[in-house]
């Protein structure tokens, strides 16, 4: 059995490395033709082109790796099926359960690596290509970071510190604005409960304005609303802005439970920290879908058929996997479930499909 373990994993691995070849050759030309106008409108040098397109890989490969290896399972088996080599396996009496398993444990293995990918390389790659595209290309001016779970940026009144900012509702929320002199002396500071974007104005909520003044006590002025004109716009703020996608999933837990103790909502965080452990295993779930969907008819395997039908289940759990995600981040669906939604429905029909099999 170690002879057939080996073969077929050496297929397995060689189909799969393959398949990660062409995601991510594919997925950088149609950016690279999605961007090249914007480069060249900003007279980007080609290294700082060549130096996003490379920070983005790791991000092209953790996205691509659950694909790569249902199609390499779909292709792998179905050759097997096309030879007749599964029906000599069968006729020496080896188990078709017996014959996936190499591929079940190097999914399993391929998980793991994900994980670790995600968790270690992909935030800081990120970081970098959203560095180089914003500030080097676009000379977008860094004024903001992402420092002990808070976002501190800084404005030409003053220096900003928010807890969380949701681009999509142009809103913040714990903030604090401090207003300096030439002396960088405080002359005034506001907290706010949260503030929103409205009509080209900042409306804040349960403000809270100190004013100090040289040798006398600080003024406090206590409003429940309040209209102040900041000269900054919510994308001003977008560079600062520390997305999931740039955070592990240890840092991002860290982040949401400094939100909840400060009692904010973190439900489109945690929709995201439970999607990053979801997405990670979900090539063990398809992998068995692949040796099962190739095994249907073991006459009818095709590297053409076994592709056509990968694109067409990964898409599928793509096209779940982003609906319940979106649905988790708004608070439609508690954000665990919507994280493990796509894995527990395409579970449910790889274990159907499984079983199956006629062994």
């Amino acid at each position: 059995m170690m002879i057939l373990d080996r073969y077929i994993l050496r297929e397995f691995v060689r189909l799969f490395i393959f398949m990660v070849i062409c995601f991510v050759g594919l997925y950088l030309i149609i950016d690279f033709f999605e961007k090249i106008k914007m480069f060249l409108s900003n007279s980007a040098t080609p290294l700082q082109m060549a130096s996003f397109f490379l920070f983005n890989i790791p991000m092209i490969i953790s996205l691509t790796l659950p694909a790569a290896v249902l199609i390499s399972a779909l292709v792998t088996f179905g050759v097997l099926s096309k030879n007749s080599e599964i029906v000599a396996m069968k006729a020496n009496g080896i188990s078709l359960y017996r014959t996936s398993l190499p591929l079940i444990i190097m999914a399993g293995i391929i998980c793991m690596i994900a994980f670790l990918f995600s968790e270690l390389i992909t935030p800081f790659t990120n970081q970098k290509a959203d560095h180089i595209l914003k500030v080097e290309v676009q000379k977008q001016r860094e004024l903001g970071s992402f420092k002990q779970n808070q976002i501190w940026y800084r404005g030409k009144k003053g220096i900003y510190n928010f807890k969380i900012f949701y681009p999509e509702k142009q809103l913040l929320h714990g903030v604090t604005i401090n207003y300096l002199n030439q002396q960088f002396q405080i002359t005034m500071r506001i907290d706010a409960q949260s503030a929103e974007w409205k009509d080209g104005l900042w409306a804040f909520s349960n403000v809270m304005i100190t004013r100090f003044q040289e040798g006398d006590f600080p003024i406090v002025e206590r409003l429940p609303q309040a209209l102040i004109d900041l000269p900054e716009r919510p994308a001003d703020f977008m560079i600062a802005q520390r997305d999931a996608d740039k955070m592990g999933y240890l840092e991002l837990s860290k982040y949401i439970k400094k939100l909840q103790s400060d009692g904010y909502d973190t439900t489109r965080y945690r929709a995201d920290m439970h999607g990053k452990i979801a997405f990670s295993l979900v090539s063990i779930i398809l992998v068995i879908i692949g040796v099962s969907f190739s095994l249907r008819s073991e006459r009818s395997g095709g590297v053409t058929q076994s592709i056509g039908a990968g694109i067409v289940i990964g898409f599928s759990y793509w096209l779940v996997f982003a609906f319940a995600m979106s649905l988790g981040r708004s608070g439609t669906l508690p954000p665990f479930l919507a994280a493990w939604l796509a894995n527990i429905l395409f579970g449910a029909a790889s274990v159907f499909m499984f079983l199956r099999v006629r062994t």
